[in-house]
């Protein structure tokens, strides 16, 4: 009995260590999963892996060229990208004809980005010139600044304000070139036919020119091919601190400051609901990387808060607006609401 019952606890330890080497083989299954996850961790880490483009959908000179080398810069110089970054001009179409191509053919592509505005609903939304594409052809990263449209024309012009190139407008509307740097329908020119139409000019009557960017746009002005330009807010300081421009207004709420401090508001100007924002946002392709999406949310992010991108606010008379990828989204879905809205009013919906 005595040798049985050795033998049978003999038999048990065999087996209780057999189970111990189970449980350390689940130990060692456990460890290899938690590698595998630190392998998923250092791969998404690895993200980006060569130089990243960001897209300017215009000519050189106006708001689009000029937040993606201001961003480009301070993510740079800042240290948040260690990838060489590099600003491409894509003019054509106040920035449809890049859609085209991206939403078609870089939709699956975490190394380009490109900065749009307003004019990526608009051009979705009009009759003429439709785009089929959209933000939601996007994955929205993050808005960063708002801005405002600006009313122009050369310092030796004879409107010496607002009501004087509205009234000349209302008299005659084809006597008076208007210009800016996107397509008919789209942002520049609804920021300059909106306070026409507030002030009893019909729209359709406004003898538009369209140029590829806003830099375009003020070389027409200067060059006398156009009596009044509709742009941004944030482009013409140089130009009016030079002499070379009068404003006769800005489509903000509330008077801006910096170099805009003493030029008065549409509605100051004698015209009421005329106000018009421009938002500056980053998209990516519509099929962007979760891995990629987090990235630029962390380092977009990063760039609001820096003191380089501060300093480019400044510089460029931006006003700071953040909002991450949801925000964006969910704004986007309430402006493209409203753009439908005032362009089915001016007869231009499609």
């Amino acid at each position: 009995m005595k040798k049985f019952a050795a033998v049978l606890l003999s038999g048990v330890m065999a087996l209780s260590l057999a189970a111990c080497g189970g449980g350390g083989n689940e130990a060692t299954t456990g460890t290899a999963s938690n590698d595998s996850t630190s392998a998923k961790t250092e791969k998404a880490s690895n993200y980006p892996e060569k130089p990243i483009t960001v897209v300017a959908p215009s000519g050189a000179g106006g708001g689009w060229d000029k937040t993606a080398r201001s961003l480009t810069k301070v993510l740079a110089e800042g240290k948040l990208v260690d990838k060489t970054m590099t600003v491409e001009n894509k003019p054509g179409g106040g920035g449809a004809v890049f859609m085209a191509e991206y939403a078609t053919q870089s939709k699956k592509d975490d190394y380009k980005l490109f900065v749009n505005s307003p004019p990526i609903l608009i051009n979705n939304l009009k009759k003429e010139g439709n785009s089929p594409f959209g933000y939601q052809d996007t994955t929205p990263l993050v808005q960063l600044t708002r801005d405002y449209g600006a009313i122009v024309v050369k310092a030796d012009s004879p409107f010496q304000d607002l009501k004087s190139a509205l009234e000349a407008m209302k008299a005659d509307p084809s006597k008076v070139t208007v210009a800016g740097g996107s397509a008919p329908g789209s942002m520049d020119h609804l920021v300059a036919v909106l306070p026409a139409f507030k002030y009893g000019v019909d729209p359709k009557a406004v003898k538009y020119v369209s140029y590829d960017g806003g830099g375009e746009a003020i070389a027409a002005l200067l060059g006398g091919n156009a009596d009044l330009i509709a742009t941004d807010a944030s482009s013409v300081g140089e130009y009016l601190k030079a002499g070379k421009i009068r404003v006769l207004a800005v489509t903000s709420s509330e008077r801006l400051g910096g170099d805009l401090k003493d030029i008065p508001t549409t509605k100051e100007a004698g015209v009421e609901g005329a106000e018009f924002t421009i938002w500056r946002g980053v998209f990516g392709p519509k099929e962007m990387s979760a891995d990629a999406l987090a990235y630029w949310q962390e380092k977009l992010k990063a760039l609001s808060e820096s003191e380089g991108w501060k300093n480019e606010l400044q510089a460029n008379g931006w006003e700071s607006e953040f909002k991450n990828s949801d925000e964006f989204k969910a704004f986007l879905g309430e402006q493209e609401k409203q753009i439908q809205e005032l362009l089915a009013a001016l007869g231009m919906a499609k």
